[in-house]
C-alpha cells in the first residue's frame, strides 16, 4: 500500500508539471509485464487525472486482486506508463461472521462468496451501522488464510462513536424558518444519526412547493453531532391574478355593477407553511363565488397541519350554498399526504314563487349537508409546481346525513312521504400523468371523476363543471352533475422552463337525472400558451366545444385568459 502511494505522488507531480508544459498528458498501463492492455488515454486537466490514478487500483480490487500494486512507473517528457502487477485472482471467499453485532446480517455463516459479494456484504454491515448512528464504524477482514485462489477470513468490526443529530441549519438568506425546514425534513435533534433519515429529508424539502433545494446538503462533524446545511432558494408561490369589469346595474339604475374574477394566494407567511387564500368570481350579474382558505402547517410543532375553508356560492336567483369545512392532514412520506376533514353545506332557496303551487317535491329544496371524509394525494411529479415528467393520484371519499328543512314558501304537502334525514355519499378521484417524449416535446394527460349518491338528490347538491380548469371550450360551470367523468389530453411543445404552445382535446360524460337527456357527452378542441414571464404566468387558450345544448360552431368558441403574477 505504501508503494500505491508513493506511485500515485510521482504521477501526480509528473501530470502537474507536464500540465504545465504540455497541452496534454497521455496515461497508459500495463499489467505483469504483458502488452499493453488499455489504450493511451489523454488527460488535459489535471484533477481528472489525479482521479484516474486514484481509482485505479480500486479498479483491481474490484476484480479480485486485492494483492495489485505499482510495480514502477515510466514517466516520459508528456506521458506516464504505470507498470502494475496484480498477483493472485481470488476466486471465492469462505467468510465468518466474526464480531458483527447480531441482527446485522440474517445469512448463515460461514458464507462463500465471490469476491464482489464480499464487498456487498461488507457495504451492508457499514449501511446498518451509520442507519444506527455510526457513521464512522469500520469493518475490516481478519484471521485471513489464504490457499490457491481463495481466502479464509473473518470481520472484525468497530463502532467508533456514536453520532446524534444537531439541529438543522440552512444557507444564507432562506426566509424559511429554521424549525419548519427541522420539522418538514423529519430530522429529530438529538435522535442517533442515520443517512436514511437524512436521504429522507432530502427528499421531504425537494417535495417543498415553497422552496427548491439548491445542491446536496452539507454534513458537519463536531462535538460526537451532525449537523446538516440545506441551501434553499425561494419560489415566487404568492399568486394574484384578476379581472374586473364595470357594467350598469339594470336593477338599480344610476348604480354600477361589478363583474370579473379575482384570485390572491399568500404562501409560505412567516416561513412556517402558513397559507391564505381569496378567491373570487362573478360573470354575470346574478351569480358570484366566494372562497377562503387558511392553512397552517405543523401547529404547535406537531405533525398535523390544520385548515380551515369557507365557500358561498349564489346562483342567479335560485338558491344560496354555504359551505364550511375544516381539515386535519399529515405526510406519511415525501410523496402521501392524509386528509381527514368535515364538511358543513347549507343550502338555501333564494325565491319560492315558482313552486308556490307545487304537488311534489322540486329539484332545488334548503337542506343542511354534514360529512365526513378522508382524502388521499400520491405525488410521484419531478417537480411540485411545473412539473415535466411523472404522476399525481388523488382520491376523497365523505359521507354524512343530509336533513332537508321544510320551507314555508313551499306547500307542506310536498313533503309528505319523503324522507327528509338520508346518507349522502360523495367520492372524487384525479389523476395525470406527464411524459416528457424529446427535449422540448411532452404530454400531458389527466382523467377525473366524481359521483354523489342521496335517496332525493338535488339540483343544488351536484357538481359543477366547464370551464378553463375542467372542460374547456364552455362557460365557467356551464354543466351540472351527479356523476362526471372527462379526460384532458394536451401535445405540448416547450421553448422555457414553463413555457409552452398547446393543443388540446377534452372529453367527458357527465350524468344530470334532472335533464331531458339525463347522459351528456361533451366534447372541446382548442390550442393555446403558457408564456412564463419573469415574474408570473400568462395563459391564452383558445377552444371549441360541443354538447347537447351547445353546437360545435366557431361563433360559440371561447377564449380563457390569464395572467399569473407570482412574487
Amino acid at each position: 500500500m505504501k508503494n500505491f502511494f508513493w506511485f500515485i505522488q510521482i504521477a501526480i507531480l509528473a501530470l502537474g508539471n507536464t500540465a504545465f508544459a504540455q497541452d496534454s498528458v497521455w496515461l497508459s498501463v500495463k499489467e505483469n509485464g504483458q502488452e499493453e492492455q488499455r489504450e493511451w488515454q489523454e488527460f488535459k486537466d489535471f484533477e481528472k487525472g489525479e482521479r484516474f490514478l486514484d481509482s485505479l487500483l480500486k479498479d483491481y480490487q474490484l476484480k479480485g486482486f486485492p494483492g495489485a500494486f505499482f510495480d514502477r512507473m515510466n514517466i516520459g517528457k508528456d506521458s506516464v506508463l504505470i507498470l502494475v502487477k496484480t498477483g493472485p485472482k481470488i476466486q471465492n471467499v469462505i467468510l465468518r461472521k466474526g464480531n458483527v453485532p447480531q441482527g446485522f446480517l440474517n445469512q448463515d455463516f460461514p458464507l462463500v462468496l465471490s469476491w464482489n459479494e464480499l464487498n456487498s456484504v461488507l457495504g451492508q454491515v457499514l449501511n446498518q451501522a451509520e442507519n444506527e448512528g455510526y457513521p464512522f464504524a469500520t469493518v475490516k477482514l481478519d484471521s485471513i488464510s489464504r490457499e490457491e485462489g481463495s481466502l479464509d477470513a473473518s470481520m472484525a468490526f468497530d463502532w467508533g462513536p456514536m453520532i446524534l443529530w444537531d439541529s438543522l441549519k440552512l444557507g444564507d438568506g432562506s426566509k424559511t424558518a429554521p424549525v419548519y425546514a427541522q420539522l418538514l425534513s423529519g430530522l429529530g435533534p438529538g435522535d442517533p444519526f442515520s443517512q436514511k433519515d437524512l436521504d429522507l429529508a432530502e427528499r421531504n424539502l425537494r417535495r417543498s412547493n415553497y422552496f427548491r433545494l439548491n445542491g446536496t446538503p452539507e454534513l458537519y462533524f463536531r462535538q460526537k453531532k451532525a449537523q446538516p446545511i440545506f441551501n434553499l432558494i425561494e419560489r415566487n408561490a404568492n399568486v394574484l391574478d384578476g379581472v374586473i369589469g364595470v357594467l350598469p346595474n339594470e336593477n338599480e339604475p344610476g348604480k354600477v355593477l361589478f363583474t370579473g374574477q379575482f384570485d390572491l394566494e399568500l404562501r409560505h407567511l412567516g416561513g412556517r407553511g402558513r397559507d391564505v387564500e381569496v378567491h373570487w368570481q362573478r360573470f354575470n350579474p346574478l351569480t358570484q363565488n366566494l372562497s377562503l382558505k387558511l392553512k397552517e402547517s405543523f401547529v404547535f410543532n406537531s405533525l398535523l397541519d390544520v385548515s380551515a375553508d369557507f365557500s358561498l356560492l349564489k346562483q342567479d336567483s335560485s338558491f344560496l350554498n354555504r359551505v364550511f369545512g375544516i381539515d386535519f392532514a399529515f405526510r406519511a412520506n415525501p410523496h402521501l399526504y392524509f386528509r381527514f376533514f368535515n364538511r358543513r353545506q347549507a343550502s338555501d332557496l333564494i325565491s319560492t314563487l315558482a313552486y308556490k303551487n307545487a304537488e311534489t317535491l322540486p329539484d332545488l329544496a334548503d337542506f343542511r349537508w354534514n360529512q365526513f371524509g378522508v382524502s388521499m394525494d400520491m405525488n410521484l411529479l419531478d417537480d411540485p409546481v411545473f412539473p415535466r415528467r411523472g404522476a399525481r393520484f388523488v382520491g376523497e371519499f365523505s359521507a354524512g346525513n343530509k336533513r332537508i328543512l321544510q320551507n314555508t314558501g313551499i306547500p307542506e304537502s310536498v313533503y309528505s312521504g319523503i324522507d327528509l334525514k338520508t346518507p349522502q355519499y360523495m367520492g372524487k378521484i384525479s389523476a395525470e400523468q406527464h411524459v416528457f417524449l424529446k427535449p422540448h416535446w411532452g404530454v400531458f394527460l389527466g382523467a377525473f371523476a366524481g359521483w354523489i349518491e342521496n335517496k332525493n338528490l338535488l339540483v343544488n347538491d351536484l357538481f359543477r363543471l366547464g370551464g378553463l380548469k375542467s372542460i374547456r371550450g364552455f362557460n365557467e360551470n356551464y354543466f351540472y352533475a351527479g356523476r362526471y367523468m372527462y379526460l384532458n389530453f394536451e401535445q405540448r411543445l416547450f421553448f422555457g422552463n414553463d413555457s409552452y404552445l398547446l393543443v388540446f382535446a377534452d372529453a367527458g360524460i357527465l350524468e344530470n337525472p334532472y335533464f331531458a337527456n339525463e347522459m351528456e357527452k361533451p366534447v372541446a378542441l382548442g390550442t393555446g400558451i403558457n408564456l412564463e414571464t419573469g415574474n408570473g404566468v400568462f395563459r391564452f387558450i383558445y377552444a371549441v366545444g360541443k354538447s347537447q345544448e351547445q353546437p360545435l360552431s366557431l361563433s360559440l368558441s371561447k377564449i380563457h385568459f390569464g395572467y399569473l403574477a407570482r412574487f
